[in-house]
């Protein structure tokens, strides 16, 4: 049909609406291949394939050749995408997922789901309930599926992706619904799963998770029920023969149309948003309903019919059509009889091509909306199938722009771009007829998902390339398809992928490696994985390829320290302790990683590993450091030793031998003076044990430990001054000061008396100290501020008494200093 010439030819008026079915396709399969009579077809939205096996409940001739069932894909196009056996046991239904898998439910409760190409994706089961109740009937939505079984309980998969099978609430049915649909969880107020389910009684129960809800309806029992695309109405099928459309939250009736018909429709779809399409048995028509009005579309084949967004698709055996209400704009331009300003102006386009003169006039008449009307053109432009219908109204949209000022370009070349794509995809070998209101919700990225699905690779990048869209994913899955199909040599083959994916930024090499290791062919995925500039996803990969050798080196030499922890822990766990540290070993880094590792979780690997490489001092400094994890004293001992063995065998380790012997010496002591004392003396240092004896007035024998562990006099005299301050004996620190000469100085003793509040006895202590500006400051601290400038005043050093006024706020104490200072100055 000339769509140029006589636009109008296949419009339909009902009320005051248009609605037209045009011909999209002559289906590519032989004649006879397919018939929707004898089949059970499901086809996926949005220009989506269509699936088709032998419908088991008919009664159909088999031949010889035919006794097995065959489950078949097709373009919308009718051209053959996969085809196979069906030999996995009873099918209950099929459905389509967003992403173009189908779903395929067995009886026995089994979820199989396949790509376009036949290749099954995954299989689960719906539980053990759905196995011993049988499925007896499933409902699939664009991410989920939710099954019926014969006990009349409906399960419920809202992820494909990670199924996790559970139950609905039970709806108490006594009977078998009369029909049930599930509303998707995109359109429902609570974002979760509902499930509407028509009952003998006449009314629907909505059934979710959390319970059922009665509608409490009386025009049932409705037979056939189907939702809109956007889940707003519910249209519903009466045994009486009546259609009843509701809002999904049933707070109204929107309208009643009785069809006259005892027959239960075979098929019903929505047709947008505002028409129902029911497909009767035994009739050779189609019934549209709209606002209580009708048309009949008849037909010549059986056929399978689709809702989409703005219209539906009929699938028939000869045929692929698309019918749908009339959009505004090309209503505006091509009704009959129309003056809207649009329409003029492409009457004014094709008088100008005619070189008319009336072009002129129909241009001044429609000036003030000329902007209007040049985008009601480019908007109609795209819902046109029509390749010369499409240029014709970007013909005139160009021809009204040239009488405007200012108009932005902007509307003209993304419609130029949409179409070109649309009209690409349109093309009967891809076979995907998108409409531009299915091309907007559907979205460029996912089209291109939808084209890679298909192994239409070149098309997806030329998509990528002129959206400007990222087209790694693209090249990834390119290059993951060449690898499966193809029989060339490995490093021919991963030559030409990485020449091809050179200057593609973003690949991911290591998701073409994982599928070549999947494949069979690790050689491949090893030389693949070497351009994978990312050791996140290196490393992993290498490991589950059994490359853990590889995995390490290249973990090393990303520098990340969480990298090299995975890959060596892998090693450890399966790999022989021998074969693990002989590879390690002549990495440093890793055996940094792998010794500081094992210091805090795995000392039993680390005393191994000194072993194995011959360090007897690492190996001795480990039980050393086991041996303080040990709670028993005697356990702790005998580790010591085990660290002292090890150290005497060599010379170049006497003084960690020494000290090793003198701790073992110490606790054994320690726990003669616990059972002599009755107090806490294990695991104290040295100097602690010293103080404690002090304190308990036990001074001879903290000498002679003194003197066994030959510790320093100034640390002694230390602890026995702390001592002595700490029981206040001043008469002892005055008997220790005249013992000799005190190697720490005498600023501890007077410390002591300050910490004991002691000033009269701190003044026995402070001439004693050397230096004059500490002895100064000591006195100045007791409050013999006099006996400090004294002092300044015997050395001749005023500075002294400058630095003594930072160290006083004392009123008094300042005035004199500031006299004495006086004094110093007048000299």
């Amino acid at each position: 049909m000339d769509y140029v010439s006589l636009p109008t030819a296949d419009w339909h008026q009902v009320v005051n609406r248009y609605y037209r079915k045009r011909e999209v396709y002559s289906m590519g399969w032989a004649p006879g291949e397919v018939d929707f009579s004898k089949l059970m077809a499901v086809a996926a939205p949005y220009g989506g394939p269509v699936a088709v096996t032998r419908d088991e409940k008919t009664i159909q001739a088999v031949t010889s050749g035919q006794l097995r069932p065959t489950l078949a894909m097709y373009s919308s196009s009718g051209t053959l995408l996969s085809s196979f056996i069906w030999d996995k046991g009873r099918l209950v239904g099929m459905g389509w997922t967003e992403n173009e898998r189908l779903i395929c439910v067995l009886e026995d409760g089994t979820v199989l789901i396949y790509s376009v190409f036949g290749e099954l994706i995954l299989q689960f089961s719906m539980g053990r309930d759905c196995k011993e109740q049988q499925v007896m009937d499933v409902q699939v939505w664009s991410t989920g599926l939710v099954v019926l079984t014969h006990a009349r309980q409906f399960y419920v998969v809202t992820d494909l992706e990670n199924p996790r099978p559970r139950p609905l609430a039970d709806p108490g049915l006594d009977e078998n619904p009369t029909s049930w649909i599930v509303i998707d969880p995109l359109y429902t107020p609570s974002n979760a799963v509902e499930v509407f389910v028509a009952t003998t009684s006449g009314t629907i129960l909505v059934v979710h998770q959390q319970g059922v809800n009665d509608c409490v309806l009386n025009q049932g029992p409705f037979t056939k029920m189907a939702v809109s695309p956007t889940g707003k109405f519910l249209a519903c099928f009466t045994s009486t023969g009546d259609l009843w459309v509701y809002p999904t939250d049933f707070r109204s009736e929107l309208y009643r149309f009785p069809t006259q018909s005892t027959l239960t429709p075979t098929q019903m779809a929505w047709c947008g948003s505002d028409s129902i399409v029911m497909l009767f048995p035994k009739t050779e028509y189609l019934l549209m309903v709209t606002n209580g009005d009708w048309v009949r579309f008849a037909l010549d084949d059986p056929v399978c019919i689709v809702g989409e967004v703005d219209g539906l698709r009929i699938l028939s055996n000869s045929t692929c059509e698309f019918l749908q209400r009339v959009p505004d704009a090309v209503e505006e331009i091509f009704a009959v009889g129309s003056t809207a300003p649009a329409a003029t102006l492409y009457d004014a386009a094709e008088h100008f091509e005619r070189k008319s003169s009336k072009a002129d006039e129909h241009i001044r008449s429609i000036k003030t909306e000329l902007p209007a009307a040049v985008s009601q053109c480019i908007a109609a432009a795209g819902h046109e199938f029509s390749y010369p219908l499409q240029r014709q109204l970007l013909k005139a949209a160009s021809f009204g722009k040239c009488f405007l000022e200012f108009h932005s370009p902007k509307e003209f070349v993304e419609m130029c771009k949409t179409l070109r794509v649309l009209n690409a995809v349109r093309h009967y070998e891809i076979g995907i007829p998108l409409t531009y209101e299915q091309y907007k919700q559907l979205t460029p990225q996912i089209l291109v998902d939808r084209l890679v699905n298909r192994h239409q690779h070149l098309l997806a990048w030329r998509i990528c390339d002129y959206l400007e869209l990222k087209a790694d994913k693209v090249m990834v899955h390119w290059a993951s398809t060449k690898v499966k199909q193809s029989d060339t040599d490995d490093r021919e083959i991963a030559q030409m992928i990485v020449q091809k994916l050179e200057k593609v930024s973003g690949v991911s090499y290591a998701e073409i490696a994982s599928a070549a290791y999947k494949f069979g062919r690790p050689k491949l995925a090893t030389m693949l994985l070497d351009y994978e500039p990312r050791a996140g996803d290196q490393v992993p990969l290498l490991i589950s390829m059994n490359e853990d050798e590889l995995a390490l080196s290249k973990a090393i030499e990303s520098g990340d320290t969480d990298l090299m922890y995975l890959a060596l822990l892998y090693l450890k766990r399966t790999h022989q302790q021998r074969d693990f540290l002989r590879i390690v070993h002549d990495k440093p880094v890793a055996m940094d990683l792998l010794i500081a590792y094992c210091r805090q979780q795995d000392t039993e690997l680390l005393k191994d590993l000194f072993y194995f490489f011959n360090q007897p001092e690492e190996t001795a400094a480990v039980a050393a450091l086991e041996s303080y994890q040990e709670r028993d004293l005697d356990s702790r001992l005998k580790r010591m030793h085990a660290a002292l063995k090890d150290y005497s065998e060599n010379k170049e380790f006497q003084f960690q031998a020494r000290q090793t012997e003198e701790q073992i010496k110490l606790l054994l002591l320690q726990r003669e003076l616990e059972a002599s004392y009755n107090e806490k003396y294990v695991d104290l240092s040295l100097s602690d044990t010293l103080y404690r004896l002090c304190l308990a007035g036990e001074s001879k024998r903290a000498t002679k430990l003194r003197t066994e562990f030959k510790v320093p006099d100034k640390r002694f005299w230390w602890i026995r001054i702390k001592s002595l301050s700490e029981t206040r004996d001043w008469d002892g620190i005055e008997k220790l000061s005249k013992e000799k000469k005190s190697p720490i100085g005498y600023e501890p003793f007077v410390e002591a008396c300050l910490d004991g509040r002691n000033t009269q006895e701190a003044m026995k202590y402070i001439p004693k100290i050397v230096a004059p500006d500490k002895r100064a400051e000591y006195y100045l601290m007791v409050g013999a501020v006099r006996e400090a400038v004294d002092v300044a005043l015997k050395e001749k050093d005023p500075d002294i008494i400058m630095r003594l006024r930072t160290k006083t706020t004392n009123r008094d104490h300042l005035a004199f200093l500031e006299s004495a200072l006086d004094q110093f100055q007048k000299r």
